[in-house]
């Protein structure tokens, strides 16, 4: 282990200019003008595999955009662990909230800024460099281990899923570890036990066949967009529940094990407040907020469009206005289930004079993993061990569809290891990633083999 580490310590500096390369490839899944991108990425991602000592890499073709796998299968009689991340990564707008390209990365305080460094370049990167550590000292490692680093999360994984049904015996493993989550706190090891599930839906109200005067025809016709804000208001009650029937009819209730943990964290609702600059945090009644945030089901509206929205004033009615409403889930809620009576009960919200439609966008299981787990207990050990401070177990707000993917058609235990932070504004302009936790994760990653070889 000596060696591991004194190797790790020698080329911290190196791995920060491998990231930056990384960093650089503007791999945004979601852009057809970025598909040589793309593909660039995953080539470049091959070679770190290959670089790192991997005896077997290969790019796979989809019906979208490339996986990559990488394995090392010569621990004799040990177990196998799959390591998943994602080279792609969000679109950059709005691209003047920039404070510098997001594609030529800078360190500044000790955190590198550009899209893709904390989702999820550099929570990948981490664990190759771990394995690298490894195979270019001692030439082994204590376990046997693949890598899957596809180019498609960020639009769901659309090609990940018959991926793993095609490919489940040359995947099979012992364990799945995941870094694509966060820390409770900065300098806080943590391993998040659960993630909510997703549902998706857009909502579009129509109204006369064409824009109208709103001086000739306001008072007289039914307005698009108060319809459709009338009915937004009706989704909750009083105290914060979810309106839609059935709504928590299967969803899993927190254990009370799960609310001492959660008492234990300590959070603070005024120190949110605060970073966020609201007055107050709001929330379903009967549940704290950190309960809200990731072990209670929500509903919200994301965005919604409609009428004169550019500058200046235009006195119209709207022929049409529609909103995009997500509903985060927990353990139990089938999305699809959620989906109809979603559909069901909107349909009923709406009065004769406009028209309703309403479509089911995409979806996924929320996932939970049972704490007392040995993979789970063994990575809390490894982040222990190189954070030197505690760890804490979490439940994640976010969705990530494809975990309970990998639970169902691998059936192993899932170890989500967060190592970037909620406020390193991933998806937002100038995301970042500490260089500290970087070189923390590598060494997580490092401590994880060794302890799950035990």
């Amino acid at each position: 282990m000596k060696q591991v580490l004194s190797y790790i310590k020698k080329n911290k500096k190196g791995y920060v200019e491998e990231l930056k390369d990384y960093l650089r490839i503007p791999s945004i899944s979601t852009l057809a003008e970025n598909k040589k991108d793309i593909e660039k990425c995953a080539n470049f991602v091959a070679g770190k595999l290959k670089d790192a000592g991997l005896n077997k890499v290969e790019i796979f073709k989809t019906d979208g955009h490339p996986i990559v796998y990488g394995e090392w299968l010569d621990a004799k009689d040990k177990p196998t662990v799959l390591i998943y991340g994602h080279y792609d990564v969000q679109p950059v707008d709005p691209i003047d909230e920039w404070t510098n390209h997001p594609f030529e990365p800078v360190v500044k305080k000790g955190k590198i800024y550009a899209r893709g460094a904390n989702d999820n370049k550099g929570q990948n990167l981490v664990h190759i460099k771990s394995v690298e550590a490894y195979l270019k000292t001692v030439g082994s490692l204590p376990v046997n281990v693949k890598f899957i680093i596809e180019g498609e999360e960020e639009i769901g994984s659309q090609n990940l899923g018959k991926f793993l049904k095609k490919n489940n015996k040359m995947l099979k493993c012992d364990s799945v570890l995941i870094s694509d989550t966060s820390m409770y706190g900065d300098g806080i090891p943590t391993i998040n036990y659960g993630l909510r599930g997703l549902c998706y839906m857009e909502v579009e109200v129509v109204g006369p066949n064409r824009d109208l005067h709103s001086g000739s025809f306001g008072g007289g016709v039914a307005n698009p967009i108060n319809e459709l804000a009338k009915i937004i208001t009706k989704l909750h009650d009083k105290n914060g529940k979810v309106s839609v029937p059935n709504f928590y009819k299967n969803a899993k209730k927190i254990t009370p094990k799960e609310k001492a943990n959660y008492k234990k964290l300590n959070f603070s609702d005024a120190s949110l407040a605060k970073e966020l600059n609201v007055g107050a945090l709001q929330g379903e009644a009967g549940y704290s907020t950190l309960e809200r945030l990731s072990g209670r089901p929500t509903l919200d509206c994301n965005g919604i469009v409609g009428g004169f929205i550019g500058q200046g004033a235009k006195t119209v009615l709207p022929s049409k206005a529609s909103a995009k409403i997500s509903m985060r889930l927990v353990p139990n809620q089938d999305p699809k289930e959620i989906a109809k009576e979603f559909t069901k009960h909107v349909l009923s919200l709406a009065p004769k004079s406009v028209k309703l439609n309403v479509t089911e966008m995409h979806g996924g299981l929320a996932f939970l993993m049972d704490l007392d787990n040995p993979t789970i207990e063994a990575a809390a050990r490894a982040t222990t061990r190189a954070f030197g401070k505690e760890t804490v177990f979490t439940r994640e707000g976010g969705s990530i569809p494809i975990v309970v993917e990998f639970a169902n058609i691998l059936k192993a235990p899932i170890v989500l290891m967060g190592l970037g932070l909620d406020t390193d504004d991933i998806h937002s302009p100038n995301e970042h990633f500490s260089l500290k936790n970087f070189e923390l994760g590598i060494l997580s990653s490092v401590y994880f083999l060794d302890e799950i070889s035990k």
